[in-house]
This record gives structure tokens, C-alpha cells and sequence, in this order.
């Protein structure tokens, strides 16, 4: 992956809190929701209701795709990315401590929340495939499509 394009990418990982996920539903109907995120290097994480739909979805068909943007009123402005990614659920306690502190970090008014009691909560690992990065400074609709490779990983970890 080329560094100025690993630089944004991770710039718009870092600086955002929310991105829209969607799911494969079990009619066939892709599903989209919001959800709080935290990232460590291009892996990011979030945690679901145990029983929710999402869960379910994820549990049937581990491919997701994801955007993180930003509402711009400088339409040259505009950035954001899309993510094709493989989503698993986290089961290892200290793994699951690790990513609910990481999440508290960047919702600091949550930071008194006590940590979800096991079972009532599915933490999700989200692995990066295909990163298609938006950037209207390039042009409008200006778009690069990159894979991640296992090398792109290592460094961005």
C-alpha cells in the first residue's frame, strides 16, 4: 500500500468515533447501522447486543462492508473510506478488557461506564480487505482502491 494513501487511511481511522456497517440479513437484505468504534492500526472493533440482529448476521456471513466519513460543507473537502472486511467475534477475556478500554479512551464521557457483563455483549473484530479511499482534493468523486495485504497489516499494527 503506498504511504501517503496508508497515512490518510489511518488519519480518517483515527479521527473518527462512528462508521456504518453493513450486514447480511438472512432474507437477503443487506443491513446498515451506526456503531461506535475503536481502531488499532487498519483493525477496528466494536461491540454489539449478544442477541442482536447484527450478531446474528455476522454469525451467518462474516463478510461486512463498512464506510467511515465525515458531512462536509467544502465538497472539495470530502474524504472518507469504505472497507470491505472480515468481521469475528473477540472471545478472550483479556482481549475483550483490552478493546472495551479502548473504546471508553475515545468515548471519554462513557468513562465511568463499567465494563458489559460477559454474554450480554459480542466484541467484533473487524479485518480490512479492500479499502476504496474517498478524496474530492483529487478531483470530484476521486476514489483509490487498495488491498490490504497481510504486509499492510504488520505495519499498521
Amino acid at each position: 500500500m503506498d504511504a501517503q494513501i496508508r497515512t490518510l487511511i489511518q488519519r480518517i481511522i483515527d479521527t473518527h468515533r462512528t462508521l456504518t456497517l453493513a450486514t447480511l440479513r438472512p432474507d437477503g437484505w443487506p443491513q446498515a447501522t451506526t456503531v461506535g468504534y475503536a481502531g488499532e492500526g487498519l483493525t477496528l472493533y466494536f461491540l454489539c447486543g449478544a442477541d442482536s440482529q447484527k450478531a446474528a448476521n455476522i454469525a451467518a456471513c462474516n463478510k461486512v462492508s463498512l464506510t467511515i466519513d465525515d458531512d462536509v460543507d467544502d465538497i472539495p473537502k470530502l474524504q472518507g473510506l469504505s472497507m470491505a472486511a472480515t468481521a469475528a467475534f473477540v472471545t478472550d477475556p483479556a482481549d475483550c478488557s483490552r478493546i472495551f478500554r479502548m473504546l471508553i479512551a475515545k468515548y471519554p464521557a462513557a468513562k465511568d461506564w463499567p465494563e458489559p457483563a460477559q454474554g450480554t455483549v459480542r466484541y467484533v473484530r473487524l479485518t480490512p480487505k479492500v479499502i476504496s479511499v474517498l478524496d474530492y482534493a483529487k478531483g470530484f468523486g476521486h476514489a483509490d482502491l487498495v488491498e490490504v495485504t497481510p504486509a499492510d497489516m504488520a505495519r499498521a499494527a
